[in-house]
């Protein structure tokens, strides 16, 4: 990860995954405990799912190691499809408009 273009899309992708993962709540503090929970709740699968494409990636490659940055970029890429689908099951099906 050397060069500019390389660490911006780098923390354009950190940023992504925090904000597919972001839960809004009334204020602050019910904000953060929901993001958290989500967190909690999806980053075990997404690590999982990271390992074993790594593992895949690092056998069809004889052994050659993924750079950090590719791995963290993975994960990230995983967690933010996790977060979309985990936000659609919990959204789906809401009535936001409080009518019967």
């Amino acid at each position: 990860m050397s060069g500019l273009r390389s660490k911006i899309t780098f923390t354009a992708s950190a940023v992504l995954y925090i904000l597919f993962n972001l839960r809004i709540g009334a204020d602050l503090t019910t904000t953060l405990q929901a993001t958290g929970w989500q967190l909690l709740q999806t980053v075990p699968y997404v690590t999982g799912i990271t390992y074993v494409i790594i593992a895949l990636l690092q056998y069809m490659s004889d052994g050659e190691k993924l750079p950090w940055d590719r791995r963290l970029r993975l994960f990230f890429a995983f967690g933010i499809i996790a977060g979309l689908l985990f936000g659609i099951y919990e959204y789906a099906g809401v009535d936001v408009s409080g009518g019967k």
